[in-house]
C-alpha cells in the first residue's frame, strides 16, 4: 500500500467524529491523484496511520465505495478505482446543466461587487499558473466556481455536484498539467467573468459551455498518457 500522508501532514480533529474526517482526507488524496488508481488501501494500516480503530476507517471506505472511488473486495482488499468515463460524462452533464443556470442568473443581475471578487479570484489563479503550482491552481479553480454558486444563491448545490464529480475531477487533475490546459482554463474563466460584467447571459452561457467541455474533448490524449488509470 502506498503510504498515506498522515499523521505527519494531517491531524484528526478529536472533537469531531473520525469517520467523516478520514473519508474527506482519503477522498482528497484520491481526487488529487496522490493515491493513484490501483493503490491498495489496507484497513489495518490506515487505522494505524490515523491512530484510530478500524471501524471509522471501514465506514470511510464504504462511503468512498458509494462514490465509486474505491473498489471493495470483501475479505480481500480495497483498491482505488480506475477513472470511470461513463461516470465522468454523467458528472459533466450535471455540472453543465447547473452552471449554465448559475451564469445565466449572474449575468442577468450583474453585481459589481461580485465581479470584483471574481476578478480577484482570477488574479490568484494567474499567480498559481505563473508559478506552475497546479495543485493550488486547481484549488483556486474550484473556489472560483463555488463563489458563483454562492452568488447565485444556490450554495447547497455545490456540495451536491462535488459529490457526483469524483471521476470527472480526477480526469481534470490528469489533464491540468498538460501544456496549455491551465492557461485555457484561466482564459475561459476570464471570458465568463467579462460576460457577467457586461450583463450578457447568452455569452456567459456560451463561455461556460466551452469551458466545461475541455477535458472530455481531450479524452483520447489523456488516455494515451495514462492508459492504466482509465476504464471505458
Amino acid at each position: 500500500m502506498s503510504a498515506i500522508p498522515q499523521p505527519a501532514s494531517y491531524r484528526l480533529d478529536r472533537s469531531r467524529h473520525a469517520a467523516p474526517q478520514v473519508f474527506e482526507h482519503l477522498r482528497e488524496l484520491i481526487i488529487s491523484m496522490t493515491l493513484a488508481p490501483g493503490t491498495v488501501l489496507s484497513r489495518a494500516e490506515l487505522a494505524n496511520q490515523y491512530g484510530i480503530s478500524q471501524t471509522p476507517v471501514r465506514d470511510a471506505l464504504i462511503r468512498l465505495g458509494e462514490e465509486h472511488l474505491v473498489d471493495i473486495f470483501p475479505q480481500h482488499a480495497t483498491v482505488v478505482s480506475r477513472i470511470d468515463i461513463a461516470l465522468a460524462r454523467q458528472a459533466h452533464f450535471l455540472r453543465r446543466s447547473v452552471e449554465l443556470e448559475v451564469v445565466l442568473t449572474l449575468a442577468k443581475n450583474t453585481d459589481p461587487a461580485l465581479v470584483e471578487r471574481l476578478r480577484l479570484s482570477l488574479a490568484r489563479q494567474r499567480a498559481m499558473l505563473e508559478a506552475e503550482d497546479f495543485p493550488e491552481f486547481s484549488v483556486n479553480d474550484q473556489a472560483f466556481h463555488k463563489l458563483m454558486y454562492e452568488a447565485a444563491q444556490v450554495p447547497d448545490l455545490w456540495p451536491l455536484v462535488r459529490r457526483q464529480s469524483g471521476h470527472l475531477d480526477r480526469l481534470r487533475r490528469l489533464h491540468l498539467p498538460i501544456p496549455g490546459k491551465a492557461k485555457a482554463i484561466l482564459q475561459d474563466h476570464t471570458a465568463i467573468v467579462e460576460a457577467i460584467a457586461k450583463g450578457d447571459p447568452v455569452e456567459a452561457q456560451e463561455c461556460l459551455r466551452r469551458h466545461l467541455s475541455g477535458t472530455l474533448s481531450n479524452l483520447e490524449e489523456i488516455r494515451a498518457r495514462f492508459p492504466d488509470y482509465l476504464k471505458a
